[in-house]
C-alpha cells in the first residue's frame, strides 16, 4: 500500500464504511420487515418482496452472508485505518487509528444505518434484496460452509434451523394486531373483526332468551287469544307449545301466515300447518359452531335445552350476528332501558341483562365463565339471597342491589370503577 496515494487510501476507507452501513442497515430492514405485509406483497408480484421472502427462507444462510461481508469490509477499513494514521502520525497513529475507526464505524456504520433500518424497511429491503440474491450465487460455496458450521453448533444446544416455527397468529395477537391497524382499519370494523373472534369463546347461553322472557303461542288457549299474540308480538317467529314450554310443539315463523290471513283462511287448522318441527340446541355450545349449525341446517331460531333436555332458553340467528355487527334496532346505552346511566356516574342495570352486554357496552370486566347475567353473578359471588342496599365489588366495580323479587336481582346500581363509589360513601 505504499504506492499508493493517501487521498486513494481515505477514498478506499471512506467506500468500506459505506459498505459497512449498508451492510448494518440492510439486514436491520430485512429482519425487521413485517413478514404478514411482505407475504401480501411477494403474492401481489412485487419483485423486491419476493426476493426478500426468499432470502428470509433461510435466515441462518442469509445472516451468514451479511455477518461475512460486514466482517470483510470493517476488517479491511481496520487495516487502512492503521497505515494512513501511521503514515500521518507515525507509530502513535496505531492507537489513533484504533479509537477514530471504532467511533467512525460506531456511528457511520452501526447507530446511524441501523436505526434507518428500523425506520424504513422496505425502502432499504428491496434494494439489498437483490445486491443479496446476486452475492449468494457469488459467495454461495463460502456461505453454505459458514452455515454448515454455525448450525452444526447450535444443533448442539439442541437447535434445529428447519424446525424454526412459522408466524401463525393466536387468537388473542390477532385481536392485538387488529388494535394496532390505527387508521388502516375503521373502528367498526375492527369491532366486527374481534366480534368474529369471540364467537369461538362465547357460550349460546350467554345471549339466548331466558326462558322466563320467553314469548310463544299456546295452543290450549282460545283462538282469539292466539290472534292477538300473533298480532301483538314485535317477534317474527314464535315456539309454538300445549299449556307450558316443556310441551313444546314447533316454531311458527309468523310471515308465512301473512298470505293466508290475507286470503281470510287463518284458522287453527291452517295454523297447525305452518308450525313447523322444533329445533333444539344444547347448551355450551359455542356460537361459532351454532352458527355454522344455523347455516347447514337452514334454520333461523333453535331451543337450548340441557343435558335432560329441559327449555333453557331462546337463541336466533340475529342474536348471533349482532355479536358481530353490533346490534340492529337497539339503542345505545345512554338510551338503552335495561342500563340506564345516572347522574352520579353509576348506572342502573335491569338484573337479567346479560353480562356481555353489560361489558361490552360500559367497558367493564365481569366475569362470565360462572353467570350469564347480573342477577346470577350476584347470586354466584353470594351464595346467597342479597338484601336489597347491600353492595359488593366485583371486577373493579362496585355493584348495588336496589330491587329484590322473585328471589332474583331485580335491579342493581353499578359503578365502573372502585374511585366512583368511593366517592359516594357516607
Amino acid at each position: 500500500m505504499d504506492e499508493l496515494s493517501l487521498s486513494v487510501l481515505i477514498g478506499t476507507l471512506i467506500t468500506l464504511i459505506l459498505l459497512s452501513a449498508f451492510f448494518s442497515g440492510s439486514e436491520t430492514a430485512l429482519m425487521t420487515l413485517n413478514r404478514y405485509r411482505l407475504r401480501h406483497l411477494a403474492q401481489e408480484g412485487h419483485r423486491g418482496a419476493r426476493l426478500a421472502q426468499r432470502l428470509l427462507e433461510r435466515p441462518d444462510k442469509l445472516i451468514g452472508l451479511i455477518l461475512l461481508g460486514n466482517n470483510f469490509v470493517n476488517v479491511m477499513a481496520s487495516t487502512l485505518a492503521t497505515v494512513i494514521f501511521m503514515r500521518l502520525f507515525g507509530e502513535a497513529g496505531i492507537a489513533i487509528a484504533a479509537g477514530a475507526l471504532t467511533l467512525a464505524l460506531l456511528i457511520f456504520g452501526e447507530v446511524a444505518p441501523k436505526t434507518l433500518g428500523a425506520l424504513h424497511p422496505e425502502r432499504i429491503a428491496w434494494p439489498a434484496a437483490y445486491v443479496y440474491t446476486g452475492l449468494q450465487k457469488v459467495a454461495g460455496p463460502l456461505v453454505w460452509a459458514v452455515s454448515l458450521l454455525s448450525n452444526g453448533l447450535l444443533r448442539l444446544f439442541g437447535v434445529h434451523v428447519t424446525a424454526a416455527g412459522g408466524h401463525n397468529l393466536s387468537r388473542d395477537e390477532l385481536r392485538t394486531l387488529l388494535g394496532e391497524t390505527g387508521g388502516l382499519v375503521s373502528e367498526r370494523y375492527q369491532t366486527m373483526l374481534i366480534g368474529i373472534l369471540d364467537l369461538e369463546e362465547a357460550k349460546v347461553e350467554d345471549i339466548m332468551v331466558p326462558r322466563q322472557e320467553m314469548g310463544g303461542i299456546d295452543l290450549e288457549a282460545d283462538w282469539d287469544e292466539i290472534l292477538r299474540t300473533i298480532g301483538s308480538t314485535p317477534f317474527s317467529r314464535l315456539p309454538v307449545y300445549r299449556g307450558t314450554l316443556d310441551h313444546i310443539v314447533g316454531t311458527v315463523n309468523l310471515r308465512h301466515l301473512l298470505p293466508i290471513a290475507q286470503k281470510g283462511e287463518l284458522t287453527l287448522k291452517t295454523f297447525m300447518r305452518s308450525v313447523e318441527e322444533p329445533y333444539y340446541v344444547p347448551e355450551g355450545s359455542s356460537l361459532h359452531t351454532q352458527l355454522l349449525n344455523f347455516q347447514r341446517e337452514k334454520k333461523r331460531m333453535g331451543l337450548v335445552v340441557d343435558e335432560y333436555g329441559d327449555i333453557l332458553g331462546l337463541i336466533t340467528l340475529e342474536d348471533i350476528l349482532e355479536e358481530i355487527v353490533g346490534e340492529f334496532t337497539s339503542q345505545p346505552a345512554a338510551e338503552s332501558p335495561e342500563i340506564q346511566p345516572q347522574e352520579d356516574g353509576s348506572f342502573l342495570i335491569d338484573g337479567a341483562t346479560p353480562l356481555r352486554e353489560i361489558n361490552k357496552r360500559l367497558g367493564t370486566d365481569l366475569p362470565t365463565d360462572t353467570a350469564n347475567t347480573l342477577s346470577g353473578l350476584i347470586l354466584e359471588h353470594l351464595q346467597s339471597l342479597p338484601e336489597a342496599g347491600m353492595r359488593l365489588e366485583m371486577a373493579g366495580c362496585t355493584v348495588e342491589v336496589t330491587r329484590i323479587a322473585r328471589k332474583v336481582v331485580e335491579q342493581a346500581r353499578l359503578w365502573p370503577s372502585l374511585e366512583h363509589a368511593t366517592e359516594l360513601e357516607p
